[in-house]
């Protein structure tokens, strides 16, 4: 039976994120429950309801991929208490037009890093608002609220405290348990 498919989105379009870091370290840690695949959102244009009609090219693809997608995993920094604009871009797009929403019955993981106490806890919460609440998404109950700090990862990208490195692989080995149960892998 083949791994189902994980479409990771990374809500943040700059180059040394320390969430895009975490991305790929959790990737590393889903690699053998999951067929994972990076999603960009970067280069998704600017969502105006002008141009659902006859979207770009890179909306297709957007959509495309996660409609392909058994089980997404967001990491999202916090940007004054909320989601980045390029996330909040990247769900609109997957939402509309109306009746092409990619995101209802999907199975989604919520987590993010940022060097804060609470860990993106505020954009969390949005996000399970907007995409549980609002898209009817299936989110993941749970809490991964990782506060960054120097050592988060090792020299090989890889989550470089054990503590921390068990919890996060009890996330995502139940996350490959909710995914199986929905989608039937």
């Amino acid at each position: 039976m083949p791994k189902p498919h994980l479409a990771i989105i990374v809500g943040s379009n700059r180059k040394e994120s320390i969430n895009r870091k975490y991305a790929a370290a959790l990737a590393k840690l889903a690699a053998e429950k999951f067929d994972v695949h990076a999603v960009r959102i970067d280069d998704l244009p600017l969502f105006n309801q002008d141009h659902e009609a006859n979207p770009a090219p890179e909306v297709t693809r957007f959509k495309d991929e996660i409609a392909k997608a058994d089980g997404i995993l967001i990491v999202t920094p916090e940007h004054d208490r909320s989601i980045s604009a390029v996330l909040k871009n990247a769900i609109d797009w997957g939402a509309r037009p109306a009746g092409t929403n990619r995101w209802a019955g999907k199975s989604v993981f919520i987590t993010g890093t940022s060097p804060g106490a609470l860990g993106t806890a505020l954009a969390q919460l949005h996000l399970r608002s907007m995409l549980g609440a609002s898209l009817g998404a299936n989110i993941m109950g749970g809490e991964a609220y990782i506060s960054f700090k120097p050592n988060l990862f090792d020299d090989g990208g890889n989550i470089g405290d054990e503590t921390t490195q068990k919890f996060l692989q009890g996330f995502i080995d139940r996350f490959a348990s909710f995914v199986g149960k929905l989608s039937g892998k």
